[in-house]
């Protein structure tokens, strides 16, 4: 069974991965793990992280899933702090009713959203 050293695993990102806005690379130091789920038995991880480059402070998370030898990454880039990024990782996802809600709210809304916006 393997256990993946999470900070390795930061560090190995730092020294591959590179902003896509300024192709800087990122520092470990910028770079907090948002979520990480691990299968032992399978030599398998599944790891969220959040980076902000130093140079341009645009921010990316990055899915990374290990797969015994193979690793892959996917990164986007994001408008979320890292504290945003942690905040929302636990919130209930948005679905359909949700959405149809809104909609109506917002076909028959005639107000000021700044106004509803600073009152909540």
């Amino acid at each position: 069974m393997q256990n993946f050293d999470l900070k390795k695993v930061i560090e190995w990102l730092g020294l591959i991965l590179k902003c896509p806005i300024c192709g800087s690379k990122y520092q470990p130091n910028k770079t907090k793990v948002i979520d990480s789920e691990e299968n032992e038995a399978f030599s398998e991880a599944t790891i969220l992280i959040h980076s902000d480059c130093n140079k341009c402070k645009s921010s990316v998370m990055f899915n990374v899933e290990i797969k015994g030898p193979e690793v892959f990454s996917v990164g986007m880039v994001t408008d979320l702090t890292q504290e945003d990024s942690g905040r929302f990782k636990n919130c209930k996802s948005i679905n359909p009713d949700d959405v149809i809600k809104i909609h109506k709210s917002l076909k028959t809304f005639k107000g000021d959203f700044v106004k509803i916006l600073k009152d909540k």
